[in-house]
């Protein structure tokens, strides 16, 4: 017995699958065969490994039995670590496999095809003629009816749900393995953690676009089922982990959760989740959050305050709080049934600086709020954008840090009330949203950025993943990465600690640290602060220079501080 996974990736709400992070569904497919064929042989390919040896790719899955494929983004954004399957590879790719049967599975085949953010998504029905079988349901599941019934598409609900994490759970476990063929293992991978599905939200209806409520009644995972994974996957050499995939950490295990739209966070529940974590992976490098909901912080200031604090004891610093705040316009809250109105929201942020905010060991604090902003709602006008400004002015003046703002036009998707709207709003406000997002970055990312990470800020563990011109472009292992630009080609891989030289938007100029005085080339020197072309000509002509004082006599105070005797390149 063989089978291929295709990792086309997916993003979703609650849930990211794009390099360097590996989502649930491979892992959960994988195990689901392993349950059924315990000697089958799942071979797991990215789509940018597929593109790269597309013969190689092709060749092994015609061999198989069954290919599965996993697609599809429902947020859309712009990635460093890989390049989602497009709608034409989905639809081509399937028909040069004759002989195995072809799965499709992940929100794709759930809830349709985002080709990008202002466009409408593919329904799942688009792709019945192209699979076997399109898995409306959970596909892990479907996967495992499929080989009990010898592989015969008629026989299988392609529709089918899981209840509860029974299944799933050993699915996890059992699928832990895959990961050591992921083209990121060994070096930054993140694997995201399931903590329950569902929004708590899903009593009032949910946001009008998000599939997140479409799941129905939040089901939650036993922390030992989670902690059975979290072990499994550091046998097999994960190091970097992230308890995203639910839409509000904040509401594990909450008081009321499935009775009201916002329950009472559950510190205690927390504290023994994360404290598992730790001590089923000791050796952990990263262990972040994603989603944060800012109603839940609103209406629980007091018990959001201590989980958030349980957050800080046990994680890695540089976390990020996502909070999809969507809009800081009353109207189009309201219309939209979104998660908190723009007082409430600047509350949460404030309480997230609160008990975040202060430096931790890899430079950066150690958690901050992300704002999600979703253009093209409902009750959109030319005065939104005007209220989301205004929003974003009120948190610079209060003094407050956010570590990122990402500004999205809205993807309808089939089964939310945002399909029935479509994107008319988006084509309308087109300019407006353009203008907003210029705005945006020239007046608050980059001095948020400078305020964030100011000029002389050492960041630890960066690892170097593309390059851009003589740049290497270089990450820390985190939730919301700060993408950094290093002036000189570093081997891909290289793992070092950087420190801030300048700032752009979204991202900043960082030199090797410490600098090595005596081999850096004239062209990294002169991004050192401080150092002008005429002491650049003096450390040159000395060089090699045997002794710190000696260093500090030649360059000055400033410069010094960005320089050594030892280090890079």
């Amino acid at each position: 017995m063989r089978a291929v996974i295709l990792d086309g990736y997916t993003d979703e709400p609650a849930g990211l699958g794009v390099p360097p992070y590996i989502d649930v569904y491979a892992r959960y497919v994988a195990g689901a065969v392993w349950s059924v064929k315990p000697s089958a042989e799942v071979i797991y390919f990215t789509v940018d490994r597929a593109r790269k040896e597309f013969e190689v790719f092709i060749k092994t899955a015609s061999k198989a039995d069954l290919v599965v494929f996993i697609a599809g983004v429902v947020v859309p954004g712009k990635y460093l670590g890989g390049v989602p399957i497009t709608l034409d590879e989905l639809a081509r790719w399937p028909s040069l496999l004759d002989r195995p049967v072809k799965v499709l599975g992940g929100p794709a085949a759930r809830f349709g095809f985002g080709v990008e953010g202002g466009r409408l998504a593919k329904p799942p029905e688009f792709f019945e003629s192209y699979f076997d079988v399109v898995a409306r349901g959970d596909v892990e599941l479907v996967v495992k009816e499929l080989l009990e019934e010898d592989l015969r598409p008629e026989r299988v609900d392609p529709c089918r749900l899981r209840r509860d994490y029974r299944e799933v759970s050993e699915f996890a476990v059992k699928g832990a393995r895959i990961v050591t063929q992921h083209p990121n293992h060994s070096i930054n991978l993140i694997v995201e953690i399931e903590t329950f599905r569902g929004c708590p939200r899903w009593v009032t209806g949910g946001c009008s676009f998000c599939i997140e409520p479409r799941y129905g009644r939040v089901v939650f995972r036993p922390v030992k089922d989670i902690l059975r994974e979290v072990r499994a996957l550091y046998e097999h050499g994960v190091r970097c982990f992230r308890l995203g995939r639910q839409p509000d950490i904040l509401s594990y295990m909450a008081r009321g959760v499935n009775d009201v739209e916002f329950p009472e966070p559950n510190p205690e529940a927390l504290e023994k989740l994360f404290y598992g974590v730790r001590k089923a992976a000791p050796r952990l490098e990263t262990l972040h959050i994603d989603n944060v909901n800012p109603g839940t912080i609103a209406h629980h200031p007091q018990k959001s305050r201590e989980a958030l604090k349980v957050i800080v004891k046990y994680h890695t610093p540089g976390d990020v709080a996502a909070m999809g705040i969507e809009s800081a316009d009353p109207y189009v809250v309201k219309a939209n049934n979104l998660k908190a109105y723009p007082e409430e929201s600047l509350e949460a942020i404030r309480i997230v600086n609160e008990v975040g905010a202060a430096r931790g060991w890899n430079g950066l604090p150690e958690i901050l709020p992300g704002i999600n902003f979703v253009m093209g709602l409902k009750g959109e006008s030319s005065r939104t954008f005007t209220y989301n400004l205004e929003f974003l002015r009120t948190i610079l003046r209060k003094g407050w840090l956010v570590r990122r703002v990402n500004i999205r036009q809205v993807l309808p998707l089939p089964g939310t009330p945002m399909w029935l709207v479509g994107t008319r709003i988006v084509t309308k406000h087109k300019r407006l949203f353009k203008r907003f997002k210029e705005t945006v970055r020239r007046e608050f990312d980059r001095p948020m950025l400078k305020r964030l990470v100011p000029r002389g800020t050492v960041l630890r563990g960066l690892y170097v993943e593309a390059y851009e011109g003589g740049f290497s472009l270089a990450r820390q292992p985190a939730s919301y990465p700060l993408l950094t630009y290093v002036p000189v080609k570093l081997p891909l891989w290289t793992k070092l600690d950087v420190v801030v030289v300048d700032h752009g938007y979204r991202s900043v100029t960082a030199l090797p640290y410490p600098l090595n005085a005596n081999t850096a080339p004239r062209r990294l020197l002169r991004y050192v602060p401080g150092l002008s072309e005429g002491k650049i000509a003096r450390l040159l002509a000395a060089r090699p220079l045997k002794s710190d004082k000696e260093l500090k006599e030649i360059v000055g105070a400033e410069a010094s501080k960005y320089l050594g005797l030892s280090g890079h390149p």
